[in-house]
């Protein structure tokens, strides 16, 4: 399990554990003869038969089309259809050119396609885990407003890992459950900034929900990157 350093509401923080639940249906698939499914990647075509190099080669797509009437450049059946396994991702240049050195861009774009702003990508650092815990910022929202202002895209369940973890879990989970409202979090010296569960990953807009039963609780961690507005 990952761990994670969090503070709530009175500044006091503890280094807990979260994990993720998926869901595990009762219904498996198989083939005809039984066998268990599984997925593979199977290879479509190879550089010599892609659209780029049959246009170089031909010219117009006219002529790709009589071409292909005539003799199928495009299949080539010594290795279409073979089974992949341990492939790499490569970079090549508009005229199909192994790129060694890439530099990579976040490029922002109006809602016609046209671009808005491009910037170098930078990798986001986990902060999940950091001497600076993430931060219960003591803003709720009502449980039935937030459905409507987010779509919850991810959920990870808050353990405790000893004694003193589990009063501190609890009592958070015990306070939300009474209030039946969610808590927005933050990482970061101010705790305004989302959450990156890990090295490269993608940055969240992050909330608790806690429910309580007798002696039992459950804290969620959901996770947002879109909100929902009016238009």
């Amino acid at each position: 399990m990952r761990s994670i350093n969090i503070a709530n509401e009175k500044k006091r923080d503890a280094r807990v554990s979260f994990e993720g639940h998926r869901y595990q249906s009762d219904i498996s698939y198989v083939l005809d003869d039984g066998t268990p499914r599984k997925t593979v990647k199977v290879l479509k075509t190879t550089l010599k038969e892609s659209l780029s190099s049959l246009q170089n080669h031909f010219g117009s797509m006219t002529d790709i089309a009589d071409a292909i009437i005539e003799s199928d450049p495009e299949v080539n059946p010594e290795v279409t259809g073979m089974m992949l396994d341990n492939t790499k991702k490569l970079y090549v240049s508009q005229d199909n050119k192994i790129i060694y050195g890439v530099d990579l861009f976040e490029v922002s774009r109006q809602p016609d396609g046209t671009e808005k702003d491009r910037k170098f990508y930078e990798s986001q650092r986990s902060n999940v885990n950091t001497e600076i815990p993430i931060r219960c910022t003591g803003k709720r929202i009502p449980k039935d407003k937030a459905i409507k202002m987010f779509v919850f895209s991810r959920k990870y369940q808050m353990k405790h890992v000893n004694g003193l973890t589990y009063d501190f879990l609890f009592d958070i989970a015990k306070s939300l459950h009474d209030d039946n409202a969610l808590m927005l979090i933050g990482g970061g010296p101010k705790g305004n900034e989302p959450l990156v569960l890990y090295q490269g990953g993608t940055p969240y807009r992050a909330f608790l929900e806690g429910r309580v039963k007798g002696d039992e609780y459950c804290l969620i961690l959901h996770l947002t990157q879109l909100e929902l507005k009016e238009v």
